[in-house]
């Protein structure tokens, strides 16, 4: 929800209708006139709109649009596939842009929603005036680059051996890893859901976006560093000050590297602006306001 000093505003949820997808986004106030501040874009992968509540309701004085991608949360899929592009929905991002009619907007992607907004703005450059992209997990740019596909590739086989707790065990295993994946990385024993003090059980599902190698192409995208140079977006590459030597704090530095441009220290982790109702809780207050300042300085 919009607290205002005029009370309480609920988001306005719409579906877009595309040949791929119906698209489900919110949009928290009223969209600004022409000489307004610009909509505020947050997106994620594979996390939704869902993941963003408490972060949007720190920006009360900015329209904040959300949105869940393609086959994720309240967005279904009719292009029949399974696996997540980020080339595929950054035109789902475009589409939802162009229904808004109110860009180019600013825009606060994570994760692997940081990877689709790279390609977003290296596809229809016009579409974002500020990008702040926040840890995208990408292997290409790491020096350690087929050692991290190895890493990668090891979580998938634990989730196709053992269920979502054996692979959320080698997931977490792989982001809290310090430096390079070396041979000591390789020779630590399988690690045990009972160690996170996750149970061992397996439901059967092997379709779990994080897990499985359904999102490979995000992991595995290569930014356009000309493209992106020419576009007349600003971009900011964001890394949490407690990310600092792990998989995607390394890849925020290289991404950054890669552009020619310092990264930008953020308050917390990964997660950073996550509130306490979506599991590891960040900084969301602390994260905004960076995030408010960072904004600003376009």
């Amino acid at each position: 929800m919009l607290i205002t000093g005029g009370g309480i505003t609920m988001p306005t949820t719409h579906i877009l209708e595309t040949a791929g997808a119906d698209l489900a986004y919110d949009v928290h106030g009223p969209l600004p006139a022409a000489d307004g501040p610009r909509p505020l874009f947050m997106i994620g992968q594979p996390m939704d709109a869902s993941g963003f509540t408490t972060l949007a309701s720190l920006f009360t004085d900015r329209t904040v649009v959300t949105y869940d991608p393609r086959g994720l949360g309240r967005s279904a899929r009719k292009d029949g596939r399974t696996d997540h592009d980020p080339t595929v929905q950054a035109g789902d991002v475009h589409a939802v842009i162009e229904a808004l009619g109110a860009g180019p907007v600013d825009m606060f992607a994570s994760s692997g929603g940081a990877v689709t907004a790279l390609a977003l703005v290296a596809a229809h450059p016009t579409d974002v005036a500020t990008l702040v992209a926040h840890e995208p997990p990408l292997l290409p740019v790491l020096p350690d680059a087929e050692a991290a596909e190895r890493a990668r590739a090891a979580v998938r086989d634990a989730y196709d051996a053992g269920g979502f707790n054996a692979g959320m065990a080698a997931f977490i295993v792989l982001t809290s890893w310090h430096g390079e994946f070396t041979d000591e990385y390789f020779a630590q024993p399988a690690p045990r859901p009972a160690q996170f003090g996750m149970p061992s059980d397996d439901d059967g599902s092997r379709d779990d976006p994080l897990l499985s190698d359904r999102s490979w192409a995000v992991s595995g995208y290569r930014p356009d560093p000309a493209a992106l140079a020419a576009a007349p977006t600003r971009i900011v590459v964001a890394v949490g000050e407690e990310s600092a030597g792990t998989f995607t704090g390394r890849t925020a530095v290289a991404t950054a590297e890669l552009l020619g441009q310092p990264v930008t220290v953020f308050p917390s982790h990964h997660g950073g602006f996550l509130g306490g109702e979506h599991g590891y809780a960040g900084q969301p207050e602390a994260f905004a306001l960076k995030l408010r300042a960072v904004l600003q300085d376009d």
